[in-house]
């Protein structure tokens, strides 16, 4: 009897051998360790990628605000996870985008070393001299006005006691322009001399402009635009501002289910409202991902690219009419008003985030 019995290797309990799976947890009875074997297990346990990952895929591309709906009404085995689905399509998308990311790095290194190139030419050009013209026309009006009053208060000493020195600091202080705090506007060349000498960063800093009592951000982006001075690589910005762009979508995607709370009040809780963006999101890589291995093949016509990118949106409307129940015209207003509040403030927003966040840590 003992002999048509086998203890599972995972959870130790028994079980006959005449089954293939232990009835207890599901391990495979009898399976070899073999590299096709540790590969499949990776991709089931981590990307789902079996028999719902195919009766997913299809609905997400071709039914609107399906899988979403079936998800939150309790069909949670049926389909693939929206979590799961959004992680496994954006892999996909920024492996396929990891090609065009290495070209747009090289291609902007080249732009901007040509334009270094342009820029060392010695010779004056009008808009040069122009502006030699208004810096020296500025210091002279700058030079009358301290003289002026200097003038006026040693005229008034005897009413204020001021002394001679008091009465310099005043002029000075009065006439100077106030100095941005970020401001990387340098002598070039005594830069240039400096970084030959091998002069510290910190004596370069101050030739830059930087005071020692400037705040940690100000410090941070002149030592920034130092290391970019002394590179002349403006790729190596782009590549950080890529590299963040995954970390990001981690924030807009929440954002964008808490606009759909706004504008769905009462229709469900926040976590329906997310299990909408990740199937959304994930159809839009998906989109994105279909139409960049296409191009890799042959470029589609830019009206086309543009028609791809306009059915998104045709998407979401069909998408929000199907899950949140109302008519075409309401969903059409509510889309239209999300689309342009979610790419005219919050991608703008994040951008601008993304690039200073790449310009200090690249």
């Amino acid at each position: 009897m003992s002999e048509l019995l086998e203890t599972c290797k995972n959870c130790e309990k028994v079980f006959y051998s005449a089954y293939k799976f232990c009835p207890h947890c599901g391990q495979q009875a009898r399976d070899k360790l073999t590299v096709g074997v540790l590969f499949a297990n990776t991709i089931q346990n981590y990307f789902a990628f079996d028999a719902r990952f195919f009766k997913s895929f299809f609905p997400l591309l071709f039914k609107p605000g399906f899988l979403a709906s079936k998800f939150v009404a309790g069909k949670r085995l049926l389909y693939l996870h929206p979590a799961q689905m959004y992680l496994f399509v954006t892999i996909i998308f920024f492996f396929l985008f990891s090609f065009i990311q290495r070209k747009q790095v090289e291609n902007f290194d080249k732009k901007f070393a040509k334009k270094i190139e342009a820029n060392t030419d010695k010779s004056i050009t009008y808009e040069q001299l122009k502006d030699s013209i208004e810096l020296k026309k500025e210091m002279l009006e700058d030079s009358i006005a301290k003289a002026e009053l200097k003038k006026a208060l040693l005229n008034t000493q005897e009413l204020t006691n001021l002394s001679e020195e008091k009465i310099d600091s005043i002029a000075i202080d009065a006439t100077n322009k106030t100095k941005s705090p970020i401001s990387f506007s340098f002598n070039e060349a005594e830069i240039d001399s400096l970084i030959v000498k091998n002069a510290s960063d910190k004596e370069i800093y101050k030739s830059m402009g930087m005071d020692d009592d400037d705040n940690w951000f100000s410090k941070r982006m002149y030592a920034q635009a130092l290391k970019f001075y002394k590179s002349r690589r403006g790729g190596s910005i782009l590549q950080a501002f890529f590299d963040t762009i995954p970390i990001a979508m981690f924030f807009l995607l929440p954002i964008f289910a808490f606009m759909l709370k706004l504008f769905y009040w009462k229709r469900g809780l926040y976590a329906h409202h997310l299990v909408f963006s990740f199937y959304f999101f994930s159809f839009l890589f998906a989109t994105f991902s279909i139409m960049l291995a296409v191009n890799f093949v042959f470029l589609l016509p830019t009206g086309t690219n543009l028609l791809i990118a306009l059915s998104t949106f045709i998407y979401l409307v069909i998408a929000l009419k199907y899950f949140y129940k109302q008519g075409k015209f309401v969903s059409f207003v509510k889309g239209s008003v999300l689309t342009f509040l979610f790419m005219s403030i919050v991608i703008p927003a994040t951008v601008v985030v993304l690039g200073l966040f790449s310009f200090l840590f690249y």
